[in-house]
């Protein structure tokens, strides 16, 4: 905004002495009000490394959250500018946006998008009175330390691992199942608790193991699990390793169930695994795409040309809590933000939902899908 569009200094000012400091501080004013006259919102997100597929569709669900809420007027009436940033789905990257964020005096964050760098970069977020929250963190040690600035729209890893167990259980009981990890720390944890509440339901793992995702050692691996028989494969890993290990599986003759997690809901998966991806489980959030109140902005991505899968929806409903949590209180004010998401219940594109004490969306669960033809959709 420049000063032609809200104040106008008059130039029979300076040509009648108006003085000096008075004209500063009129200026300094207009400068202030200009300064004011918009929020920025961080946003971070992976744009490089393993994980840039699911980051594109937070940062696309973003963006057009932020053009349709500025198109109303934005955040308690300042339009809305996006400063958007790369942390790799790495913790110190993550520090490092963190540390820019609060530098820079950004208060409001959609982000991280992997668990470990939301972790990282919440300590600095909190500490800062910063209002973050997370389209796509599932790690229940986010929201269990109890910081009262952090939130996330998504689920938690606890009540994934708990699904994949169940069905692992109930389908594939009397089949031998072998539970992978690789070295990242979402992949360890949810394999961790995927195969404690196997165990703890009755049914064991005929191999529980951990690997170093590369085309050799996948082709190892493959080659071990179908000498040992292994029937259903549980990996904790992102789209692309998974998409590597299931394709040079099959180029080996090794087609067992696979079954994945939220990391591989990105057409990355299909595009990596190829036709092999076709019948793999995966557990994912509920898919907001099939909810009534989402409809107008699946519609407006559709007529642009996108699918907007995986976490699009859950990037839009983040920006968009934010701002219904500000207009509402009617400041851009990151912990009264805060303090009115703990409290209130809004209306997103996920539907009626709130916020428990924690910061954990309510309402919102896993399910199970299927993968068929480069897509995914609901499990029978």
């Amino acid at each position: 905004m420049g000063l032609s569009d809200r104040t106008v200094i008059r130039g029979d000012m300076i040509r009648r002495g108006a003085p000096l400091l008075a004209l500063a501080g009129l200026l300094a004013g207009v400068l202030s009000s200009a300064a004011r006259a918009e929020v920025v919102i961080g946003v971070a997100v992976p744009r490089s490394g393993a994980y840039v597929g699911v980051g594109e569709q937070v940062l696309r669900g973003v963006e057009a959250a932020a053009r349709d809420f500025n198109a109303k007027g934005g955040l308690d009436g300042q339009p809305i500018r996006l400063d958007v940033q790369d942390d790799a789905c790495d913790s110190n990257k993550a520090v490092a946006v963190a540390n820019h964020y609060a530098n820079s005096g950004v208060r409001l964050v959609v982000g991280h998008v992997c668990s470990n760098a939301s972790i990282a970069a919440s300590e600095i977020y909190a500490a800062n009175g910063t209002t973050m929250i997370t389209a796509a963190s599932v790690s229940s040690r986010l929201t269990d330390r109890g910081l009262p600035t952090i939130f996330r729209v998504c689920g938690r890893d606890d009540d994934q691992a708990k699904l994949s167990a169940t069905v692992l259980a109930e389908r594939f009981r009397d089949r031998k199942i072998a539970i992978l990890s690789d070295q990242t720390p979402g992949a360890r944890n949810l394999a961790a608790a995927t195969k404690e509440n196997l165990n703890r339901i009755g049914t064991n793992e005929a191999i529980s193991t951990q690997f170093t995702p590369s085309d050799g050692d996948d082709a190892a691996l493959a080659d071990r699990l179908k000498e040992a028989g292994i029937a259903v494969v549980y990996y904790g890993g992102d789209a692309r390793e998974m998409g590597r290990l299931v394709r040079i599986s099959a180029e080996r003759g090794f087609k067992p169930q696979w079954f994945g997690t939220s990391a591989i809901a990105t057409q990355e998966f299909a595009t990596f695994a190829g036709p092999a991806s076709n019948g793999a489980l995966m557990t994912f959030y509920l898919d907001p795409r099939r909810k009534p109140e989402a409809a107008q902005v699946v519609q407006a991505f559709k007529a642009e040309g996108t699918e907007p899968e995986g976490s699009t929806i859950y990037g839009y409903a983040a920006l968009q809590a934010l701002v219904a949590a500000g207009n509402f209180a009617r400041s851009v004010d990151s912990r009264r933000i805060a303090a009115t998401l703990h409290s209130e219940r809004f209306d997103l594109v996920l539907g009626p939902v709130g916020f428990d004490a924690k910061g954990d969306v309510t309402a919102q669960g896993y399910v199970l899908y299927v993968w068929k033809d480069g897509t995914f959709t609901y499990a029978n």
